[in-house]
């Protein structure tokens, strides 16, 4: 088995990550410095950091409403809270699928099974992601195209998106839902601020098939065998 894999199937990370931290000099197989391309048998001694990996016999993949003022990221230098807290009582090493910034909220997955977090980000399978949003003003209906049809930003023209559900938030602005396939950096608030606006509150509903549901801030549960199953209809 390829020594990427193998770290991955370990509940490490994707094989990309993992081919990032052999690059790194931080992987040995029997007391040597691993290289890209090595294979390895269980019987092999794989270190990361000086600790030996092993399979995880049983696949973990659940779902948590990650809190606003909450990083995705396993720690974090300036002290602040991480979905890592959330489910450090849980005997797995967990990761999560993508990411939701400081101020936004909602589903966000959780995995030890590297192989399938690094195909549900992948941009070959497009998966599409939901977003209730709020931002100030009122949308105008050519800005609303815009969104839909595609918004030029500082990295190329954005995918076309599906805009729906739109009305005057509560506490003023325009609330409404976006679904978007693409994953880039802080995608939906650069669309809105290329366009003028200034986003107030964005929440992720679904991811793919899934749906956020009646989960609260900082809870979490484990996906059901259904909508695993889902789940790997999207890979296909």
């Amino acid at each position: 088995m390829r020594l990427q894999k193998y770290m991955a199937d370990c509940g490490v990370a994707s094989r990309r990550a993992c081919e990032q931290m052999i690059q790194d000099g931080r992987v040995t197989v029997n007391g040597i410095p691993a290289v890209i391309g090595a294979t390895v048998t269980e019987t092999d001694e794989v270190l990361l950091d000086g600790k030996r990996l092993k399979p995880q016999d049983r696949r973990v993949v659940l779902m948590l409403y990650k809190p606003r003022g909450v990083v995705s990221t396993s720690s974090d230098e300036a002290g602040r809270r991480t979905v890592q807290e959330f489910v450090k009582d849980l005997p797995y090493r967990l990761y999560n699928v993508g990411r939701l910034d400081l101020n936004s909220e909602g589903l966000l997955l959780l995995t030890n099974d590297g192989e399938l977090a690094n195909r549900l980000m992948h941009p070959r399978y497009g998966v599409q992601k939901t977003y209730r949003v709020v931002c100030d003003g009122t949308l105008s209906a050519g800005e609303i195209a815009t969104l839909t049809n595609g918004v030029e930003l500082e990295d190329g023209m954005t995918a076309p998106a599906k805009v729906s559900d739109i009305r005057r938030a509560s506490t003023g602005g325009t609330a409404f839902s976006i679904t978007i396939h693409e994953g880039r950096n802080r995608q939906i608030r650069r669309m809105l601020e290329a366009i003028g606006h200034r986003t107030l509150r964005l929440k992720r509903e679904a991811y793919g098939p899934l749906k956020l549901g009646t989960l609260r801030p900082g809870e979490w549960r484990y996906l059901t065998e259904e909508e695993l199953r889902a789940l790997s209809q999207v890979r296909k």
